[in-house]
């Protein structure tokens, strides 16, 4: 990008107004966003979920499958993304001792629009989730770290995180 051109806000109009941006003339392509976030908790409650010992049940396979319905669900939470026929929708939780939850969310499609925001939606969604199951336990959890770790296709190019 030319340093002399500021970059220009695609959902803002030549007015300032907030807009859909129109991608009907852009070309289909093959388009993966992968994003993340992490839960901070005591030692104890990580260990619980291990076990499967949570009172509400099984904390990994319930904020996976909210994770997976966020995605599907973000152009109803973001006001200005597209309704998107995802392909794929993946969210993993791994246990990181002593004291965390790593998520990952990767959305996929062939499509006219990134799935940065339909990611970045799952692992927020799944992380939020993880927190209402644990909250009992551990109110004092923090969700930290929501990121996106990449992106590929589209006009811009990739993406990968440092």
């Amino acid at each position: 990008m030319s340093t002399d051109t500021p970059p220009t806000l695609t959902h803002l109009d030549e007015h300032g107004a907030a807009r859909m941006v129109e991608v009907g003339d852009k070309a289909v392509t093959l388009r993966s966003a992968t994003a993340e976030a992490r839960v901070r908790m005591l030692p104890a409650t990580l260990g619980l979920i291990v076990a499967g010992q949570m009172p509400k049940g099984d904390v990994f396979a319930v904020a996976r499958i909210a994770g997976i319905q966020a995605a599907k669900k973000t152009s109803d939470l973001i006001p200005l993304c597209h309704p998107l026929m995802l392909s794929s929708v993946s969210v993993e939780l791994v246990a990181e001792a002593p004291d965390a939850v790593r998520i990952s969310a990767t959305c996929r499609l062939a499509g006219q629009t990134g799935v940065e925001m339909e990611a970045l939606t799952a692992a927020s969604v799944a992380a939020l989730t993880l927190y209402d199951m644990c909250k009992a336990v551990d109110k004092g959890m923090v969700i930290e770290q929501v990121r996106l770790l990449e992106k590929t296709g589209g006009k811009s190019g990739d993406f990968h995180a440092p």
